[in-house]
Parts: structure tokens; C-alpha cells; sequence
């Protein structure tokens, strides 16, 4: 989500060099972004030497500004370091001294948008941010990729199928809208006419994603833990409907013209809805959200587990163009 910030920033300087330092496992998100012209990767875990060998070539470099997105403690000592001619990033507890200018993450009484938030801190060093303001951006599938999910349609004869991504996985207990409802979803989604669906995840969904399937295995296909994230984008951006809890698949399905059906529970839109995407978001108005996931005050996680498969179907369907009343599993 910080990738409208660059655009916005190379669209007002477009003759700069913007150069983005990213984790070694993230690299090909950013890689061949038509906003970056060089992309500096570090490895997860640093050893001092090696830090400090990445930010003697940083300063080399006499960068002249130097925007913290992230505000973590490695982030926020490589702005410091780099002993550029100004450093701008968020007003965080401790972090103070770290930057020349500093900006909060959210205003007293409103939410801000985590976009809004990155474009805040362009804004902060005095740079115009104009209208309309850019999407998501994620780097093409490269040959390779594309080639790959060119044979997965080819053998599963997804070609003219309403193809819906359904992602079942979650990251935590209280995104998870459970095994139970997922696979009714599936199973109902699967009993419409000419829908295929495809379930994404990561490798630990494998299990769930088993137990779905058997009841539709011919109109249900686990790709869970198979897929890089630019293909998971590339499988996202064929489908008419992509359908999950607020997470990165989500944001990523946002970067395509595919749709969106977004499940929010301890999270609000209003922070992390799918940045500029065609996309309905489903939502309780309980008191206890946003929460910081730590303990379910209801101790029941009523938050998404009181959205039903009815109301996630019914926002499908108008996605899907299929009238109630063909609705086979009914």
C-alpha cells in the first residue's frame, strides 16, 4: 500500500531516481515497478556488519530525501543512518529523534487510510499530491509466470468459467471466518451455474483446503501454497470474483480489475479497505472494533463470526450475475 505514494511522488518529480529498500522475501512486489528505478533488498535478519556495510553504500548515495514507511526499529535506524538531507516518517513513540519531520498515523476522531497515510508523509516534505490519486501497483507477471498460469487454465479448462478466488486462510483467529462457513461458501458458489472455484492460501491451508473440496471436487480447485503472490495476482486478475477477510490477498486483488467481496471484523475500512477497487464490504457495527487482536472481548469473535454465508453469497451473485432462484445447493 505504499506504492500510490511512490507514483505520486515520481509524478512530481518525474526525473528523480527513487530507489526502495525492501526484505529479500518481498523483492519481487516491488521489482519492475514503472515508479522505482532501483530496488535495494536486505535480508530478514541482519548481522551488524552487514547492516552496516548497507548503510556505508546508502550514504555513498548522498540521497536527499528519505521516507519511512514502515517505522520499525531497523526502518527507522536505515533513515536515520543514511544521513540523508532531510528524513520524514511517522510520529512514533521513541523514534522522535529519528526524523527531521514527523507525522501521524491517524487523525484525533478519524480514521485514515493506510494509503492516506503513506501519501501524508509525500505531503509532509512539501511535495504536491494531485488528483486522482493512483492505485495500487504491482509488477506484471514476468514470462515465466504468465506461461504457468496460461497451462493451469489451459488443463483445468477454466476458460469461459466465472472463475472466483476464494482465499481461506486468515493469519489469525480473529480473521478466520472459519472452516465451516468457507466451505458452505465454496460448496454453494460451486453449485452456480458455470462457477469455478479456486481456493488460495498459503501452504498451512492445505488441510482446510482438502476438507472443501470433497464435496465439490470437480467444480473446486486448492491452489493453497502453490502460488508466488505475483501469481496469486496473475490467478486473481483472470477471475470475475475474488472473495476474503481483510489480508494481503485482498490488497492484492485490488491491484487487478477482478471485483471484490471483503469480509472486516477487527479491522476497520475506513483503515484498510481495498484502495480504489470495484468491491462490497460486509461488516458489523459492534462497539469493541477496530480491536488489536490480542483478546476477543465478546470471547466469541461475533465480529465476523455473525456474517453469514447467505449475506457473502448474495453479494456474489450480483458479481456473478445469477439470480437466487438457480441457486442449485438451495
Amino acid at each position: 500500500m505504499t506504492t500510490p505514494a511512490v507514483a505520486a511522488l515520481k509524478r512530481a518529480f518525474p526525473r528523480a531516481s527513487l530507489a526502495y529498500v525492501v526484505e529479500e522475501p518481498f523483492r519481487r512486489l516491488v521489482e519492475g515497478n514503472p515508479d522505482i528505478d532501483e530496488v535495494l533488498s536486505i535480508p530478514p535478519r541482519q548481522g551488524v556488519f552487514s547492516f552496516l556495510g548497507f548503510i556505508r553504500r546508502l550514504r555513498r548515495e548522498k540521497y536527499d530525501i528519505v521516507l519511512d514507511f514502515h517505522g520499525g526499529p531497523r526502518a527507522a535506524r536505515i533513515a536515520w543512518l543514511a544521513r540523508a538531507t532531510l528524513k520524514v516518517g511517522y510520529e512514533l513513540k521513541g523514534k522522535g529523534l529519528f526524523y527531521d519531520i514527523r507525522v501521524p498515523r491517524s487523525r484525533e476522531g478519524a480514521a485514515v487510510h493506510s494509503v492516506e497515510s503513506h501519501l501524508n508523509l509525500i505531503r509532509a516534505a512539501g511535495i504536491e499530491v494531485n488528483e486522482p490519486l493512483p492505485r495500487l501497483i504491482l509488477p506484471a507477471a514476468r514470462e515465466g509466470e504468465e506461461a504457468r498460469i496460461d497451462s493451469l487454465w489451459e488443463e483445468h479448462a477454466f476458460t469461459g468459467a466465472k472463475v472466483v478466488v476464494l482465499h481461506i486462510g486468515a493469519g489469525n483467529e480473529f480473521r478466520d471466518w472459519g472452516a465451516r462457513n468457507l466451505g458452505e461458501l465454496a460448496e454453494r458458489l460451486a453449485g452456480l451455474p458455470g462457477v469455478r472455484v479456486i481456493l488460495v492460501g498459503s501452504g498451512q491451508d492445505d488441510p482446510r483446503a482438502e476438507e472443501i473440496q470433497k464435496k465439490k471436487a470437480a467444480a473446486v480447485l486448492s491452489l493453497a501454497g502453490a502460488l508466488s503472490l505475483i501469481e496469486l495476482r496473475e490467478i486473481i486478475g483472470r477471475a470475475v470474483l475474488f472473495v476474503g477477510p481483510d489480508s494481503g490477498p485482498m490488497h492484492i486483488a485490488a491491484t487487478t480489475s477482478t471485483p471484490i467481496v471483503a469480509l472486516f471484523g477487527p479491522t476497520l475500512p475506513a483503515n484498510f479497505s481495498p484502495w480504489r477497487a470495484r468491491a462490497t464490504l460486509i461488516e458489523r457495527p459492534l462497539a469493541c472494533r477496530p480491536c488489536k487482536q490480542r483478546k476477543c472481548e465478546t470471547k466469541d469473535f461475533r465480529c465476523l463470526q455473525s456474517i453469514t454465508v447467505d449475506e457473502v453469497l448474495k453479494a456474489c451473485r450480483l458479481y456473478l450475475e445469477i439470480d437466487s432462484s438457480l441457486d442449485s445447493s438451495l
